[in-house]
């Protein structure tokens, strides 16, 4: 669904948010660095730590594809050094501010151009939205979800950060070099996970963010709905579906992601008995798990444990 912020608003966004501005926070020489999103804010923090001054404009716990920025946000945005988004349908209002104002001196990475794109598809069984244009073409947004990629997306980010903070360039690159050994841990654990695998398909009762992440492991998948439907609630119909596959094939998990309110994914286990489990994209967390420095290394790193579990 797209949406669209006209630039008449944004400049009066712009104008209403300079003028309410009465005091002046602390001067900060750290470079100012904001993600829209948790994946690519974490991976600034694995990256730079404490050398930048990092935001996540989007708030822990709310959703990425219905979020209105505020005038702050614009204010945030205008006076940043590095910008950092997702790109695609759900960041028109992104795009759309960026082009009203002078991006000269901001650093932008587009997440969605690290990376070689996919399109988002329609399974069987998969209910789609009244309004989608059969004829436009979709590209799954959920880049990083795949290690593979979210190493590129490291790549990039780190570039980025080194261009605006030359003085801690060498810390940045050591830190990237570090965590793309990670990456490279997370990654084999997920292929080791899959190669000794009883099945290779998963069923989803929710949205399906993870198509990046299916193609890199050979891995096929049903769900309810792609992965930037603005659908929430369960569809008899998918879940009729979606209860036959699982008796069917006898899998023994039902995935939901993070922040659902998990209705789909109850109904198909009372109806099958299969146990319902996280699957969680790494798009945005909970409250609690912001405050607690939570990783996208330590949800993947769970991920591979309810995949081991749901392959078995």
């Amino acid at each position: 669904m797209k949406r669209i912020i006209s630039l008449a608003l944004v400049a009066s966004m712009l104008l209403g948010s300079l003028a309410g501005c009465q005091l002046s926070p602390p001067h900060d020489d750290r470079p100012s660095v904001i993600a829209t999103i948790f994946a690519p804010y974490d991976f600034v923090r694995e990256i730079a730590g404490d050398k930048v001054n990092l935001t996540m404009l989007l708030p822990p716990a709310s959703e990425s594809h219905s979020f209105d920025p505020k005038p702050r946000d614009i204010k945030k945005i205008q006076e940043c050094d590095v910008f950092i988004y997702v790109g695609g349908e759900s960041d028109v209002w992104v795009e759309q501010i960026l082009a009203s104002m002078d991006t000269s001196k901001i650093t932008i990475v587009t997440l969605m151009d690290c990376v070689d794109l996919v399109e988002e598809e329609i399974v069987e069984g998969m209910e789609t939205e009244e309004d989608d244009d059969d004829d436009e073409i979709v590209y799954d947004e959920h880049v990083w979800t795949s290690p593979k990629n979210a190493k590129l997306i490291v790549q990039k980010i780190s570039e980025a950060l080194c261009k605006v903070d030359e003085d801690n360039a060498p810390l940045y690159q050591q830190n990237t070099a570090s965590y793309l050994e990670k990456l490279d841990e997370l990654d084999a654990a997920f292929k080791s996970v899959v190669d000794n695998a009883a099945r290779k398909t998963i069923v989803f009762g929710d949205r399906f963010p993870f198509r990046y992440f299916v193609d890199a492991y050979g891995l096929e998948y049903f769900a309810a709905y792609p992965g930037c439907s603005t659908e929430t609630e369960a569809n008899p119909k998918a879940v009729a579906f979606l209860i036959n596959k699982i008796k069917a094939e006898n899998i023994p998990v039902v995935f939901h992601i993070e922040l659902s309110n998990k209705k789909m994914a109850n109904s198909i286990r009372d109806d099958t008995g299969a146990k319902v489990l996280l699957l969680h994209s790494c798009h945005n967390i909970s409250s609690s798990d912001f405050k607690s420095g939570i990783s996208y290394l330590d949800l993947m790193t769970r991920n591979v444990e309810a995949l081991r579990e749901a392959l078995q």
